[in-house]
């Protein structure tokens, strides 16, 4: 790429070093949330929310279990204002749950966001300023004494008319840009404030420190955190809260290693929307913490449903490759995935295992309400034999023997190679009957009859060419008598005979299914499938099935030598 020196990296490391936050492992608890998705989220969306819009998105905030919810900007739009009022007024707050509003550091916003307050249970009140070299010196052309000053003529204002208001209110102070200031200066800026609010063990002061841009690399962000949280002022009475953006697509982690440098609190967005390329997403953090065995005090076991009301009420669209609530992500089309995780299925089945391990898959997706069937194991040519055996044996009892799995497999991608599309378990199970199972040509099947004795004495009835033939043959079991007569009377050659057999159940019907191999005198192996309530038949209908599928494809590969040669 051109012009690379144009660039130049403008964060600012803290002044001493600040890695403590290196020697933890992962999140041990929950972080305070705040979900900014009505006002970072909502002000980035092509068309807004209405007031209706946003108070159903409100109430779906609540069923997931957020606690403290920002609602707006009160003083930036008369529907922001509406909504706040209605949310008081309607008396839709639970008594739990702490509404947070934003303001800037200008008085006739602070008023007006006050008043707009009037009768809260409880709120945040949210002050910022722009406090980066960049605001400093391209926006507000002011000196770092001035942009103190902003803060801290605010700072009075949020205790001013916190005094003249009806309600209870905790402040929030940002120094916006955080990222783009110098660390001394940042924590100079939230000092003053501090000082002017005098956080208590019982009014605990917030300060939220954005990476409202994206700047520098995580373990940069959880250093300034780490700094900050170390050298604020009353630190026991302060809540240290980040805010990440994910310009350059680290948000998730950013949060968490800002969490391991002492942030308490996190404001984000479900699915990271946002401005630019979004806030970072509380949906993944909360999941992330939840696979390491921690509970996150939210709640997705429904995320479809989350899924479908975000899409509903935002107009944006989850993408499929969405960690956890993409359509797509628990789903394995590789061959060697799918194996692995029919495998690991199968080994909890039969074990009691205390921890999810299951290869490929980080937590368990019914966990969040998602499905196995038609989750996890999806086909098209990519997949293999692990994968259509774990279909046709979740969906439709049929447990192939690992060969025939593999035979069956590359019919399979076959055919979703020639369509160019995947196949549904119907379409899969579709296959398996049309070419596997009780296939009654050139040679049908009719009936048999035994007599037991030093050998079993059979009779087998069968249809070729529309006439009914009936021969005898023995042997030491009655589909051993079978087999001999196929190959005495019909003249068909083939050993080392592989057989299987299981219950089926398909809606009312308890039927048997059995399952042949049969190599032929060339080395390649036929399988055949029968299914019938008699267990017995069943197998001979496999028999029968591969016997009639080694005939076919004989003919066949006669039928091009014959067209080859004549050429």
């Amino acid at each position: 790429m051109k012009n690379v020196e144009k660039y130049s990296r403008g964060y600012y490391m803290p002044p001493v070093q600040s890695l403590k936050w290196t020697e933890k492992e992962y999140i041990t608890e929950a972080p305070t949330w705040c979900s900014v998705d009505l006002r970072d989220g909502n002000q980035a969306l092509v068309v807004p929310m209405s007031l209706e819009e946003k108070l159903d998105y409100f109430q779906m905030l609540l069923e997931v279990g957020f606690k403290e919810i920002e609602v707006g900007f009160p003083a930036a739009s008369e529907t922001e204002y509406a909504f706040l009022r209605a949310l008081i007024e309607q008396d839709l707050i639970p008594e739990d749950v702490t509404v947070q509003v934003l303001t800037q550091s200008r008085e006739h916003i602070i008023e007006k966001t006050f008043e707009a307050l009037r009768g809260v249970n409880k709120a945040v009140v949210h002050l910022y300023n722009s406090t980066s070299v960049a605001q400093r010196e391209q926006v507000f052309k002011k000196s770092e004494e001035e942009i103190i000053e902003i803060a801290v003529k605010g700072a009075k204002s949020l205790k001013k008319y916190a005094a003249e208001t009806e309600g209870n209110f905790q402040f929030q102070y940002s120094p916006e840009s955080f990222t783009g200031t110098e660390m001394e200066f940042a924590l100079e800026v939230c000092n003053r404030v501090l000082d002017i609010w005098q956080p208590a063990a019982d009014n605990k002061v917030i300060i939220n420190l954005p990476a409202t841009v994206s700047m520098s690399m995580p373990h940069v962000y959880a250093s300034q955190i780490e700094f900050m949280s170390d050298h604020l002022n009353y630190r026991d009475n302060v809540i240290l809260s980040v805010h990440p953006h994910n310009d350059r697509g680290t948000g998730v982690a950013d949060a968490e290693l800002a969490m391991l440098a002492g942030a308490q609190r996190v404001e984000g967005t479900l699915f990271g929307n946002g401005e630019r390329t979004g806030n970072v997403d509380i949906v993944t953090l909360a999941i992330n913490m939840y696979s390491h065995g921690v509970d996150p005090q939210l709640h997705f076991e429904n995320i479809r449903e989350i899924i479908s009301k975000y899409e509903e009420l935002t107009r944006m669209r989850v993408h499929e490759r969405h960690p956890y609530g993409g359509e797509l992500v628990f789903t394995a089309f590789s061959g060697s995935h799918q194996d692995a995780i029919a495998k690991g299925m199968k080994w909890r089945e039969d074990g009691e295992c205390q921890y999810w391990t299951v290869p490929y898959l980080l937590i368990d997706p019914k966990d969040i309400g998602r499905e196995y069937e038609g989750d996890i194991i999806r086909i098209n040519s990519q997949s293999g034999k692990g994968g259509i055996g774990y279909i046709l044996e979740q969906h439709y009892g049929l447990d192939l023997p690992a060969k025939m799995r593999e035979n069956f497999g590359y019919q399979v991608k076959n055919v979703s190679d020639r369509l160019h599309k995947e196949l549904m378990p119907t379409e899969i199970y579709d296959i398996f009957m049309r070419e596997y199972v009780n296939i009654h040509t050139p040679a049908e099947f009719i009936q048999y009859r035994y007599m037991q004795n030093d050998q079993y004495e059979t009779v087998v009835a069968i249809r070729m060419d529309g006439e009914i033939h009936e021969f005898t043959g023995t042997g030491n079991g009655r589909l051993d008598a079978i087999s001999n007569v196929l190959q005495t009377e019909l003249a068909i050659q083939y050993k080392d005979l592989v057989y299987k057999e299981h219950a089926l159940e398909i809606g009312s019907r308890s039927n048997a299914v059995s399952y042949v191999g049969i190599t032929a005198m060339d080395g390649t192996v036929h399988w055949g499938c029968g299914i019938d309530a008699d267990i017995m038949t069943s197998s001979v209908k496999a028999l029968f099935s591969a016997v009639n599928k080694m005939i076919t494809s004989t003919q066949r590969a006669f039928d091009k030598e014959a067209h080859l040669t004549k050429k």
